[in-house]
């Protein structure tokens, strides 16, 4: 069956020949029995991991198949992983698990657990509408019913029980041929029609929505991880932070059967998981090396150290290569035994009941201590890296004839012969099966129907919904001068920032900051020198003592784990508020955004969501301080990221509102925000001459927060003089170089509208259209770059709308930030502004 579709080194072929050299043990046993006379699990378990491990393999063989005739889009198969069905054993299905491509057999082997008892089935994310919360969240008991099996910690050592294929019967035990293979596929057909949909890349595939081929879905406690070198893992360690976090939480949350309600009324959440819940993520041997890897090891270390707990344990199937490049013999056990803070475990993958032994050991462990640890799982590669692969370029004959020799599959099958829990012959027969149902369900989701338009594409993106935003907001506003007014007073300390004056960016932020702590029992801020500190520049300033450390928090020094923190939070039902010091160091971290957290819905159709405000201290024109880690203009990584909302305040009465709309957006619909704000604006007073305060803004009261909502994607238009010779266009410190122009060109008879971006994504085109055709003459303002910059979009959205009027851009140059006097050379300055707007109005 399918035998053609195998590699040069023919496995189904192979696997056949070795059922059938396999010669039937003296006695039966009976399935209830253990395996083996002091094996943890019984031959019924193990026959349920036999049918798990031979699912994955003929999914493989019908990628394959579906490939050959062009229907299949995704060969990359788990054969020679299979082991992993028993880490999925000793596991809860509702341990939150991030797995990586190979994991076939742990991703079958779940959905028959869950299949077997739906009871512990858990909605992985509270509803995007905090009104359906208690309609979608159904309590999970932590402890298992008196008949689910034993358990070690508290861990199940049940493997799931046949949903159609009973034990063997009294007649199969006499010798008599099994009659209930066709039956036992029955508990896997679901997970294996989710597969082959994922391959043809089918509309109905339950979560990417044929967007991509991944192991994730939402009631299997299956997060999708959209990289495969090890991106998901600082993600994974910031999952277990949340986890244990809200585990934590004494009167703030209530325990709502296995999961835990964080704070009350509408800001409240769930956390999607039971509170004694462990975190786990899977992934190959070559990506220890990977920068990310490195990261989440160390940050699971770190905290570890510092004596705060972090329940994950990181799975590493080491076959001994990436793609063609071998890892040095004893290279990644001296690696991952190296990591501080992180227990180490170890088994061969090839051997199921060990295999399930020490995963059941190491689950245990970080259960009950809720401490990191790594269970480093050998395993092989079997049929290449994927279909197109040539292994005989890079491995020797004896090096694949010896893979061969490990099949995990043929091991177990080797188990249960041995045992006497089953022949050769019977084994064959459900392995044939199964091939046989998996051929039919691959034909069958030939015919489904693809993603259709670009609207289908997009459509699970990053959904805005500004109305549902505005609602948050006033419903904020509402529990600040109502039910909230005294807690509110009491953590301003009586004074209401409304009522301290004018104020400067950076306090306008801090008290946003303050209020939104208020308002969401689930937010968090975090970040490099943010608590004790307050901020580089002062902005988070006094947050953690009217909060606490447990809400805001100092991290490590890395910006991958800092934003890594961040997305395992926010899928654990928090609102993370992470801070980068610096956008120069963002660059470091950046596919933390691209491609893990603005993924995230896009991979799962909502099923699964990130929020999260990313802070950034960055732009430049800082005087007396510099260099361009420090002055640093390049945003265009930001803007290229599909469905990220950028935000760039650069006035007081502006920062405020839109931090109130990014964390509302947050909550409501998921959204990732990064809040990008201009250091040199931070403690600006003046705007046209020294001591004129006219940068400086009140705060508004609660009262006042409808009224100056600012949606996502509206521009701030400011009018000089008559308004109507000249339109600029600018965003951040262009602001203020631009209305300092303008009222230069006041004086010679010049109205001018300088128009806010506020926004660098999604950009407010229609008030760039409007505005921009209100005068006839555009002048772009861009601090950033020439190229790449945001002119560039400006541009292209006035050629996009027919703009058919006088244009000019005035950007920064194609350079790094120098240090000193230098860096007037290459950034814009309010004089260059005014040269530039009269030489476009001499057009």
């Amino acid at each position: 069956m399918l035998s053609d579709v195998t590699t040069p080194q023919d496995l189904d072929d192979r696997f056949r020949e070795t059922l059938a050299a396999l010669p039937a043990a003296e006695r039966r046993r009976d399935p209830a029995d253990p395996v083996t006379d002091d094996a943890p699990l019984t031959g019924a378990q193990v026959l349920d991991l036999f049918d798990a491990q031979v699912t994955s393999r003929q999914l493989d063989l019908a990628g394959r198949w579906l490939r050959s005739f062009g229907e299949g889009f995704y060969t990359i198969g788990s054969a020679g992983h299979e082991g992993n069905a028993a880490v999925a054993a000793a596991l809860r299905p509702t341990d939150p698990a991030l797995l990586h491509y190979r994991s076939g057999a742990f991703y079958c082997l779940r959905a028959a657990q869950v299949a077997a008892d739906p009871t512990l089935v858990t909605d992985s994310q509270p509803s995007a509408d905090p009104d359906q919360d208690d309609d979608r969240v159904r309590a999970v008991g932590a402890e298992r019913s008196a008949d689910s099996g034993s358990t070690v910690d508290g861990a199940s050592t049940r493997a799931p029980e046949p949903t159609a294929d009973p034990q063997v019967s009294e007649s199969e035990r006499d010798g008599t041929e099994p009659s209930g293979a066709a039956n036992g596929f029955a508990a896997y057909a679901e997970a294996a029609r989710d597969v082959l949909r994922g391959m043809v890349a089918s509309s109905l595939e339950p979560i990417a929505g044929g967007r991509h081929k991944v192991f994730g879905r939402a009631d299997l406690a299956i997060v999708p991880t959209t990289s495969t070198i090890a991106s998901h893992l600082p993600r994974a360690v910031g999952m277990g932070l949340a986890v244990e976090r809200l585990r934590r939480l004494d009167s703030a949350g209530r325990r709502t059967g296995a999961g835990v309600r964080v704070g009350s009324g509408a800001g409240a959440t769930h956390a999607p998981w039971p509170p004694d819940a462990i975190v786990v993520c899977s992934f190959g041997d070559a990506s220890v090396n990977h920068a990310s890897a490195t990261a989440a090891f160390n940050t699971a270390g770190w905290y570890d150290h510092a004596g705060l707990r972090i329940p994950v344990l990181f799975v590493c199937e080491d076959n001994g290569l990436g793609i063609s490049v071998r890892s040095p013999e004893g290279w990644v056990e001296a690696t991952l035994r190296a990591k501080p803070g992180i227990r180490y475990f170890s088994a061969d993958g090839v051997d199921p009941v060990r295999t399930y032994e020490v995963a059941a050991e190491a689950a245990a462990w970080v259960r009950r201590n809720r401490r990191p640890a790594v269970l480093h799982l050998r395993t092989v590669r079997l049929m290449g890296h994927a279909g197109a692969d040539s292994e005989s370029a890079y491995r020797s004959p004896a090096e694949l004839a010896e893979d061969l020799d490990r099949d995990p599959v043929a091991a177990t099958a080797r188990l249960l012969v041995d045992a006497g829990v089953a022949t050769g012959e019977e084994l064959l027969a459900r392995y044939d099966e199964t091939g046989w149902q998996v051929r039919r369900l691959a034909e069958e989701v030939l015919g489904e129907p693809k993603l259709a338009s670009a609207a289908d594409v997009v459509s699970a993106l990053a959904p805005r919904r500004p109305v549902r935003v505005a609602r948050a907001v006033a419903d904020a506003a509402a529990r600040a001068s109502g039910p909230g007014a005294g807690a509110r007073a009491e953590a301003f300390g009586g004074k209401p920032p409304e009522l301290a004056g004018p104020m400067t960016l950076a306090q306008s932020i801090n008290a946003a900051l303050a209020d939104g702590m208020l308002d969401h029992p689930q937010m968090a801020l975090f970040g490099e020198d943010v608590a004790a500190k307050g901020g580089v520049y002062g902005v988070t300033k006094g947050l953690r003592d009217r909060f606490g450390a447990a809400r805001v928090f100092d991290t490590l020094l890395d910006e991958t784990s800092v934003l890594g923190l961040g997305l395992g939070a926010g899928l654990a039902g928090m609102l993370p508020v992470p801070e980068i010091q610096y956008l120069a160091y963002l660059h470091n971290a950046e596919d933390q955004l691209r491609g893990e957290a603005a993924t995230m819905r896009f991979f799962s159709q909502g099923a699964f969501r990130n929020p999260m405000v990313v802070r950034v201290a960055g732009l430049a024109y800082q005087e007396g301080f510099g260099g361009h880690f420090h002055n640093d203009n390049s945003v265009a990584v930001l803007r290229d990221v599909p469905g990220l909302v950028v935000a760039v305040p650069a006035r007081p009465d502006d920062a405020a509102p839109m931090l109130r709309t990014c964390l509302a957006s947050a909550a409501v619909d998921g959204s990732v925000c990064v809040f990008l704000e201009p250091i040199a604006l931070y403690h600006t007073r003046d705007l046209y001459t020294d001591g004129d305060g006219e940068w400086l803004a009140g705060y508004p009261e609660p009262g006042g927060w409808v009224a100056g909502h600012v949606p996502i994607g509206r521009a701030r238009v400011y009018r000089v003089g008559s308004a109507d010779d000249l339109t600029i266009i600018t965003f951040g410190n262009g602001v203020r170089m631009s209305l300092r122009a303008a009222a230069v060109l006041a004086e010679e008879g010049v109205g001018t509208r300088v128009v806010d971006l506020r926004w660098l994504a999604p950009l407010p085109v229609a008030d760039i259209i409007r505005e921009s055709s209100a005068t006839g003459r555009v002048l772009v303002v861009d601090e950033t770059r020439r190229s790449g910059g945001v002119g560039e979009g400006v541009i292209a959205a006035l050629v996009d709308a027919g703009y058919v009027g006088a244009a000019r851009r005035v950007a920064g140059v194609d350079s790094f930030v120098p240090l000193g006097p230098a860096a007037r050379h290459v950034l814009v300055s309010a004089e260059a502004i005014t040269d530039g707007a009269r030489t476009l109005l001499a057009r």
